[in-house]
């Protein structure tokens, strides 16, 4: 068994968690900006997207900044092989059939509104959400937050 099959088999025996969408440029940036705010370098995290955008959402850089946290930096990206392999946990948020499936992964789906075209009260709501479902995956792995 490879060591990023077990948890906390990322990289220092860090656990990691690779969040995907379509576009990568909304839910899997906000829950990534998320898991890095409140987790520092206790967890490796990675985002993607099956067909990523070409910048990301404005609403979504303006709704986290609101909350502290600075994604303007962010690129959205495909995601890699490499990623998926060295991810304990992926967490696909509407990118189905495109989010790819290895054996011995943790796999959770979060449905969440895609926030793309969505006015910034919406966009709110999907961020807050998101931090909420980020802080109970972080209890699972054993990080609390800071």
């Amino acid at each position: 068994m490879d060591e990023a099959s077990v948890p906390g088999g990322g990289s220092q025996g860090r656990p990691s968690v690779l969040f995907l969408c379509v576009h990568n440029a909304g839910r899997s940036q906000m829950a990534a900006g998320w898991l890095r705010h409140l987790a520092g370098d206790r967890v490796e995290v990675y985002s993607g997207g099956s067909a990523p955008g070409d910048s990301v959402n404005p609403a979504a850089v303006e709704v986290m900044a609101e909350a502290g946290i600075d994604i303007s930096g962010a690129q959205p990206q495909k995601w890699s092989d490499s990623e998926v392999r060295a991810a304990d946990v992926i967490v696909s948020m509407g990118c189905g059939d495109a989010c790819p499936v290895y054996p011995g992964k943790r796999y959770v789906d979060w449905e969440l509104t895609d926030p793309a075209g969505q006015p910034v009260e919406v966009v709110r709501g999907v961020r807050d959400e998101i931090r909420d479902r980020v802080v109970a995956l972080m209890g699972e792995l054993g990080v609390e937050p800071r």
